[in-house]
């Protein structure tokens, strides 16, 4: 990568996430190279957290806007779907940004190849307690979950583990 194409990754990877704003896309993990084709032109290759993820097109006008602020000309967002997105590609100042602002978030997935356990006892990001409860597999995006801590009460979201 050449010192332009770091410096354009840096900036468009600093572009916060529509849906969740506490988080970059940099740190979301969803940016996955950037590419100076010639003089004035870039592309910038993101990778949505879910297929049909309704955030992609905010996403890529945030990074052209970024882009073009900072003097490019032309700018190419394309959708890259392999390989596919991962909790695991959270960063972890991510993960404790996301702890930080009252989201739960996902694990990493373990070092053996296979499906994620969905039995997992989820930590409460308010008072650190693991005795939670589901309320809806879904929450505010199709990507969180909620649920509520039996020890302070309080609800939060989970992002789930994909």
């Amino acid at each position: 990568m050449t010192p332009l194409e770091e410096e354009l990754s840096r900036l468009a990877g600093s572009v916060p996430d529509p849906e969740l704003p506490v988080l970059t896309l940099g740190e979301l993990g969803v940016l996955r190279g950037v590419r100076v084709l010639g003089p004035g032109r870039v592309e910038v290759e993101l990778t949505p957290t879910y297929t049909g993820c309704p955030a992609i097109e905010a996403m890529s006008s945030d990074i052209e806007r970024a882009l073009h602020e900072r003097g490019v000309a032309e700018v190419s967002v394309v959708t890259v779907l392999s390989p596919a997105w991962s909790t695991d590609d959270i960063s972890d100042e991510g993960r404790r940004k996301l702890a930080e602002f009252g989201i739960a978030p996902p694990r990493r997935q373990q070092e053996a190849d296979g499906p994620v356990p969905l039995t997992l006892s989820i930590r409460c990001p308010h008072c650190g307690s693991t005795d939670t409860e589901l309320l809806s597999r879904f929450s505010s995006t199709a990507c969180k979950s909620l649920r509520r801590c039996a020890s302070c009460r309080e609800p939060f979201d989970h992002f789930k583990e994909l």
